[in-house]
């Protein structure tokens, strides 16, 4: 994916192009995780520290994008959104690139292993998570249509419906992490204690994720209700 180099190209006509570009962005650097946790599995830190460094960059450049979407996005908007509100929207995004590097740089750090019983599950939340940040950005792209159509009819509906489906990705992944959590409190007397703690840090962090994923989508309700 190629992204603009020029802000004030990106600014354009209003911040709605910049904030998907972000949203874009913040979604490359978290699909990433399957990649990174695969390689973990594998046992495989040669991979998996040139994953981190890749999400490490996205993360890099996200952070880029955000810093000059503040400075340039103007003080008033003429436009039935405001800036506290985009600013909102924008600073969720950020936490989930930033807890996609954080969680790797963990697991990297200490090259964690994931139990064998474990691995199956724990690939299917990051699955399952990383498409929960898809379908909110699925719901930022509709953003620039909600403007055009004065956050009137059908497109409404439409952007009602996108936020539902990412509400019910997001309770799927709140009942993998439960099934995770309880197959790992299962093995847990089998693995040092400090390692547990690890693992359950990481498997909470991933959900946190997706539950910034869904807060995204929350924060766009909440435009629709005003």
């Amino acid at each position: 994916m190629v992204f603009s180099n020029s802000i004030s190209n990106l600014f354009g006509k209003s911040p709605i192009r910049p904030l998907q570009e972000h949203m874009s962005l913040v979604v490359v650097c978290a699909s990433k995780l399957e990649p990174f946790f695969e390689s973990v599995i594998a046992n495989d830190w040669q991979t998996a520290s040139e994953v981190f460094d890749r999400i490490s960059d996205d993360e890099n450049q996200a952070d880029e994008l955000k810093k000059q979407f503040r400075l340039n996005m103007p003080k008033s908007l003429f436009m039935p959104v405001s800036r506290g509100d985009l600013l909102g929207i924008l600073a969720q995004q950020d936490n989930i690139a930033n807890t996609a590097k954080d969680v790797c740089g963990i697991v990297l750090g200490r090259e964690m292993d994931i139990p064998t019983s474990l691995q199956s599950d724990f690939i299917a939340y990051v699955k399952s998570t990383i498409e929960t940040c898809e379908k909110a950005r699925t719901a930022i792209d509709e953003l620039d249509e909600l403007l055009e159509t004065g956050f009137t009819g059908q497109e409404v509906k439409f952007v009602k419906k996108l936020i539902r489906d990412l509400d019910a990705q997001e309770q799927k992944v709140d009942k993998r992490e439960r099934k995770l959590r309880h197959r790992l409190f299962k093995i847990e007397g089998d693995i040092p204690p400090i390692h547990v703690m690890f693992l359950y840090n990481v498997i909470d962090n991933i959900g946190e994720i997706a539950d910034t994923a869904e807060r995204v989508g929350n924060q766009l309700e909440l435009l629709l209700a005003k």
